[in-house]
């Protein structure tokens, strides 16, 4: 089982051909309310990739939060743990070009009222292989499920931010983006980038896009495995569709570049279809692409 510990956000998504610059209007061309944010796309990415998968996280009482609910609920996931707590769900402002590039506003609402999770959230969690966290919590929320967790620790860090020394040294892989473990390190090289996320973590995966993703541990293993080439329609729940993939691989003990492989596979898939949790392959669509 995977657990995740994290956000739920409605998106709303614009569609455009060019991202407008600041004092700029431009005219869409089509418009999408989309249940996401970083935890639910995960967890999402995760149950269809095959496991059983238990998310702790809130909601707000308005009419997105019962929407998002029945959305991770009907992926499969295990909703027991999302609270419902007065005003807003967080919400993603999304704008996505035609090159499938995007730009995104994320607003916590009910996520900012997180400070860590109860003692029934760490017993859904320590029966899981792993905890899957990102920073669209608060931060003193996602450190203290870090370091109360009894299994391994995955932390996506986005959006990028200062990362404490309490997290750090509670999380056993970290999985940046490219230009998130340039912020991290201050390197822009992945390779340079990489090594320096090893002095601070015991594994890291960077994801590079097109390029693929490097791993890397702290006992000296090293891997490049290439992106799958498809031409991208939406790239908004890339990252969060790998690192759930991962995950999964992970737990049902593959080796680790069967595992990326794995997870590059399910990324590609869902970069040629619209929105987030929309765009996450299921298992047998995985496997096939795979084959």
């Amino acid at each position: 089982m995977i657990s995740v510990f994290g956000s739920a956000n409605m998106d709303l998504v614009a569609y455009t051909s060019v991202v407008p610059g600041r004092g700029e209007t431009v005219t869409g061309r089509a418009f999408s309310t989309v249940p996401g944010g970083k935890g639910a796309n995960q967890a999402i990415a995760a149950a269809r990739a095959g496991a059983a998968v238990a998310f702790v996280g809130a909601v707000g009482d308005d009419a997105f939060g019962p929407v998002m609910r029945d959305t991770l609920a009907s992926a499969g996931v295990d909703v027991s743990r999302l609270r419902v707590v007065p005003g807003s769900s967080g919400i993603a402002h999304i704008v996505v070009d035609d090159e499938g590039g995007n730009s995104i506003i994320v607003i916590p609402g009910a996520n900012g009222t997180l400070t860590g999770p109860s003692e029934e959230d760490l017993a859904v969690i320590g029966r899981s292989d792993a905890l899957l966290l990102q920073l669209e919590l608060p931060m003193e929320a996602v450190v203290a499920a870090a370091r109360q967790a009894s299994v391994p620790v995955v932390l996506t860090p986005a959006p990028a931010r200062d990362l404490p020394y309490e997290l750090l040294e509670a999380v056993d892989l970290i999985v940046p983006n490219e230009h998130e473990a340039a912020a991290i390190t201050g390197l822009t090289d992945p390779g340079a980038a990489l090594k320096a996320l090893l002095d601070l973590v015991p594994e890291a995966v960077i994801t590079l896009g097109s390029k693929g993703a490097l791993y890397g541990s702290r006992s000296g293993e090293r891997l490049r495995v290439p992106a799958v080439p498809v031409k991208a329609v939406d790239t908004t729940a890339a990252g969060d569709t790998f690192v759930g993939a991962l995950a999964v691989a992970r737990a049902e003990g593959r080796p680790q570049e069967e595992a990326l492989r794995f997870a590059a596979t399910a990324a590609a898939l869902s970069v040629q279809r619209k929105g987030a949790t929309t765009s996450m392959p299921t298992r047998p669509q995985i496997d096939a692409a795979l084959q």
